[in-house]
């Protein structure tokens, strides 16, 4: 969304940017899916009305949110009111920490499935970037073979892009070399 401030800041500093951060990474996730059927522009607007409103992403804590916080997040006009959303973000929460109970860390989960590294692309138009890809499709069904919700193939190949797990900025944009940079390490 060229021309608006706060999209050109969210794309010039985090979009691509590879994340390795399991916390961070659920954060993202969860937002994804926040974002189905509506633009990353309404989410982006709402991220600090959703970190207030799910104790800035604590998992521990949102896995303890019961009936009361669903009815207080569902009368919170600051972010997206879906009960399905609503129940899929606590139901992640506790996925998170089984995970992380049984020795699973959600990181190297999901870059499990680039090896370790941001795949890189050299995209020259914006026609030429997918909705989704085979990783993406893959991704998708491991996280849903666990429980998450929202996280169909494009919601997830969003997410990748978005977290640096692909860097999909054109070779013409600003911050192609440097995200590919980032994974060369």
């Amino acid at each position: 969304m060229q021309g608006d401030p706060l999209y050109e800041a969210y794309h010039d500093i985090e979009w691509g940017v590879p994340e390795y951060d399991s916390r961070a990474l659920w954060e993202k996730l969860v937002l994804d899916g926040f974002q189905a059927g509506l633009a990353w522009i309404t989410i982006l607007r709402k991220r600090d009305a959703f970190r207030a409103a799910f104790a800035d992403f604590d998992p521990e804590a949102v896995a303890r949110f019961g009936e009361a916080d669903r009815a207080r997040l569902m009368a919170d006009a600051g972010i997206v009111r879906s009960n399905a959303k609503i129940d899929a973000a606590i139901s992640g929460a506790r996925i998170y920490l089984d995970m992380r109970e049984r020795g699973e860390d959600l990181s190297r989960f999901l870059w499990s499935f680039t090896d370790g590294k941001p795949i890189q692309n050299s995209f020259e138009q914006i026609a030429q970037v997918p909705a989704q890809t085979q990783v993406a499709v893959e991704m998708s069904k491991a996280l849903k073979a666990k429980g998450f919700k929202f996280v169909g193939p494009v919601i997830v190949y969003a997410f990748m892009q978005a977290t640096g797990f692909v860097n999909d900025h054109l070779v013409c944009c600003h911050r192609h070399e440097p995200i590919r940079r980032m994974g060369a390490g």
